[in-house]
């Protein structure tokens, strides 16, 4: 049986309290099974006629494929940025016991542990 496909969504933010914000809330919502910040790195971009450099924090979103939608519609709710960076990396292959982590986390409705009885 084919799994559902996931992806990596990336973001980068201005200041780490909203790297953890948006993290949070993904997570949240369960638009997203597990956000990773990575602090600190320069971006050097082009802006409105200017070459423009910024230390940013990135956000490695994991989430199954079919939640890009909700995930770029919170991002843009919660982001300061006029244009948000919102894209999408396919995964080709992963674990497959990570790969099923990722989905059920979205969708789980109870604690995201085994059930009480398992052994």
């Amino acid at each position: 049986m084919p799994l559902d496909p996931i992806s990596v969504v990336i973001t980068s933010v201005g200041t780490e309290q909203q790297a953890v914000e948006i993290s949070e809330e993904l997570v949240a919502r369960r638009l997203a099974t597990c956000v990773n910040i990575l602090p600190c790195h320069r971006s050097i971009y082009r802006w409105k006629g200017k070459v423009c450099e910024d230390t940013e924090y990135l956000l490695m979103i994991k989430a199954p494929a079919d939640r890009f939608d909700g995930i770029a519609a919170t991002i843009r709710e919660l982001h300061s940025y006029e244009l948000p960076e919102i894209m999408a990396l396919p995964v080709e292959r992963a674990e497959a016991a990570f790969h099923e982590w990722v989905i059920r986390m979205v969708s789980a409705t109870d604690d995201d542990g085994p059930p009480e009885d398992a052994p």
